[in-house]
Parts: structure tokens; C-alpha cells; sequence
């Protein structure tokens, strides 16, 4: 079997062939996919998705026959457009914050509608913003402003051209994984992320610090809800809608009471979280992926390890802000009873050197989420690189 990563970094390269071709460079990946006769492609980024890499390989006759992982653009939107997300989920009877969508052109209706919510103020912009397109705010003045900013400034480019007010809603979130074939679907082990770079959940968004699986709260009663009332709503929305997708769904939700809201869809799986999830199913995933695209999913019997996994990631300093690239990385080698997890990193000189802000993510089993995290701890201390940074708080609030 041969595996290529589109752009991989040092530990994949340990494990398959990188290949630096950018992600939304279609032809670069047809004539890869050609030339090494890849018959399944897995996306994992959300940005190839909303721009249609499915439709690409559909309407591609040297690709057509090619799986792909992921939905096609038109269901994208679920990630690419917030409006479009909620829309689905009103038509849906999903249940979900109330919100309404402004433009430029009705922003002095946004101000208006700000002054009829209490705070918080919850303000996403409607498009892809990398992880950094939602705002939560105490002050009304400060919510009309940046509302203003987003709208008239550009301050998230075209991603906030439109943008969605919501209703804030005050619970604790988790994460609900589901892989489809467009028909069946199996709901993957859940996961509680951590996105805030301080401690106590303070400070900046990051694009996630850490995450437990599974989410101790998450009972069987309301794992019944979260299906029941959302995911089969969800997968059977796609289908009505005529929205082919064959791939994951990552549901970010909100436990409000005892109620499950939804909070946001990815269409793909979502980072730190794979890092728990993953590792937490015992089928062999290429199985998974191949009865995913031959619409035969309802074929396979999932199988989870009951043990807890935490993954805890390790940042460069200054993230999520400026933060320099090109440090060593050691101790690596020394790291035992643990998976190790590259990601903003790469080979240079024979060295593992920091090429990203969030660099490298150490993920334990254990009996329960606390005996995991000491383990993954344990091993973190292993690792040194100039500037190194890691959240010792994950499952505070649990």
C-alpha cells in the first residue's frame, strides 16, 4: 500500500511519502493521483472541501472512478457558511442557538438586533476565518463596533461579509464525531477540546490546546438525545436535501441543561480532537473509509476501546500570535507508552525543527481521563524545544 501526505511534515515522513503540492491545487493532485494510481483520497482540510476537490474528481473522467473521503461543495457549506448551517438546521427542527444574518447593507438592523440579546454577544463571520471568525463579547458598544469592523473593515476579509448574530448559550460543549456514506452512519467516540491558550480556559483562541475522550458527561441519555435529535436529523437533512457527503461530520455541541444544541458543523475531522478519537477505534480504518465510499458503512461493526485518551499539544511561543519557526526539537525518542503526533513540524538537516504554532501533540490512554493525562504529562516533559508552551489545566472542568 502506498501512502502520500499532502504536505505531511516529520512524522509523517517516517510513515509515508510527503508531497509538497498546495491543497486547493486540483490539477498538481489529479496528476499525483494519476501518475501513482491512488484510488482513495482522504481530505482533511476544510478549504479543498468548500471548494469542491469531490466535484473536481466527479466530473474528471481519469478521476471519476477515484474515492474521495469528504462531501461534495454543495454540502461543504455546512462548514463553509454559517448562515447556510443554520438555515439547514431550522429547516431541520435541529436544535440550535437563535440567530439572525446581517450584511453591509443592513448593519444598523444588526445594532438593533444586538440591543434586543443580553450578554454575551456571540458574532461569527459567515465564511471560512481559520478558526478565528467567531467573537464573544460582554459589551454592547464593543459588540456594535467590532460588527462594524467585521462588516464595513473587512476584518476577516471575505469571510465576514455576512455575518451571524446568535443568542449565547451557557453550558459546557463537547464533540459529537459521525462518518457517513450519505445513507448509514456510525457515531465515532466523542470529545471534549480545549481552545483557549491559558489556562483556565483564558485568553486567546487557539486552534485547539488539548482534548479528552470521551467526554465523561456524555451518559447514555444523552447520547440518545445528541442521535436522536440531531445526528439522524442531520444525516437524513443531507439526504432530503440533496446534498451528497461521504465522509465526517464533526458536530460541535452544547449541553444547555439537559438539552444537546448544536453549536457549529465541520465537515471533516477536527484537530485535537482526531488525536482521541482515533486512536480510540479498533477497526482498521482504511476498512472504514472503503465501506464509506461504497455506501456500504451499515456492513461494518464499530468497535471502540473503552479506555479514556487525552492528547496534550505542545505550541511554539508567542502562538497564537507571531511565534518564530526553525527551533530544534528534542527528546522525541524518549517519549514511551505514548503516540506522538506531528504537527507544525519538519525535517531539517536530519533535525525535527518547530514549522508551525502548534507543534506536537502526545496522546495517552488510561482507565479514566485523569490517568491519561498524567501519562501524556509525564511524557511532555520529554520534550524541549526554545519557547515550548503546553496547557497543564486540560479536564479542569471536569
Amino acid at each position: 500500500m502506498i501512502i502520500l501526505y499532502i504536505v505531511g511534515n516529520a512524522g509523517t515522513s517516517g510513515v509515508a511519502k510527503n508531497v509538497s503540492i498546495g491543497v486547493n491545487d486540483f490539477k498538481g493532485i489529479k496528476a499525483l493521483v494519476v501518475a501513482e494510481k491512488i484510488t482513495l483520497v482522504v481530505v482533511g482540510p476544510e478549504d479543498p472541501l468548500v471548494n469542491g476537490v469531490h466535484d473536481f474528481f466527479l466530473n474528471d473522467a481519469e478521476l471519476k472512478n477515484v474515492s474521495v473521503i469528504g462531501p461534495e461543495k454543495a454540502a461543504a457549506a455546512l462548514e463553509g457558511s454559517k448562515e447556510f448551517a443554520k438555515e439547514f438546521m431550522m429547516r431541520h427542527a435541529i436544535p440550535t442557538a437563535a440567530y439572525q444574518s446581517f450584511t453591509s447593507e443592513n448593519l444598523q438592523e444588526g445594532h438593533a438586533f444586538l440591543e434586543t440579546l443580553q450578554p454575551p454577544y456571540v458574532l461569527k463571520a459567515d465564511g471560512l476565518a481559520a478558526g478565528k471568525g467567531v467573537l464573544i463579547l460582554q459589551d454592547l458598544d464593543e459588540a456594535k463596533a467590532e460588527l462594524k469592523a467585521m462588516l464595513l473593515d473587512s476584518k476577516f476579509g471575505d469571510a465576514s461579509a455576512t455575518v451571524v448574530i446568535e443568542e449565547f448559550l451557557d453550558g459546557i460543549e463537547l464533540s459529537c464525531f459521525v462518518l457517513t456514506d450519505g445513507s448509514n452512519y456510525k457515531i465515532l467516540p466523542t470529545a471534549k477540546d480545549y481552545k483557549r491558550i491559558g489556562e483556565g480556559d483564558t485568553g486567546l483562541n487557539t486552534g485547539g490546546m488539548g482534548a479528552i475522550s470521551p467526554v465523561p458527561f456524555a451518559d447514555d441519555i444523552l447520547m440518545q438525545k445528541i442521535e436522536q435529535q440531531i445526528v439522524k436529523p442531520t444525516v437524513e437533512g443531507l439526504k432530503k436535501d440533496n446534498l451528497p457527503y461521504k465522509g465526517f461530520i464533526f458536530i460541535g455541541l452544547i449541553k444547555v441543561g439537559d438539552k444537546p444544541k448544536v453549536i457549529e458543523y465541520n465537515v471533516r475531522m477536527g484537530d485535537p480532537e482526531t488525536e482521541v478519537v482515533m486512536p480510540r477505534i479498533k477497526n482498521d480504518l482504511v476498512d472504514l473509509l472503503v465501506a464509506t465510499a461504497e455506501g456500504k458503512l451499515d456492513e461494518i461493526d464499530l468497535e471502540i476501546d473503552q479506555r479514556a485518551a487525552t492528547t496534550v499539544m505542545a505550541v511554539s511561543g508567542g502562538y497564537p500570535e507571531a511565534y518564530e519557526k526553525g527551533k530544534e526539537i528534542t527528546g522525541i525518542d524518549s517519549i514511551a507508552d505514548s503516540l506522538v503526533f506531528h504537527a507544525g513540524t519538519k525535517l531539517s538537516d536530519g533535525k525535527v525543527v518547530t514549522n508551525g504554532g502548534r507543534v506536537i501533540a502526545i496522546t495517552s490512554y488510561g482507565k479514566d481521563f485523569r490517568e491519561a493525562l498524567q501519562k501524556s504529562y509525564q511524557n511532555m516533559e520529554k520534550l524541549h524545544f526554545e519557547g515550548m508552551y503546553y496547557r497543564k489545566d486540560l479536564g479542569f472542568d471536569l
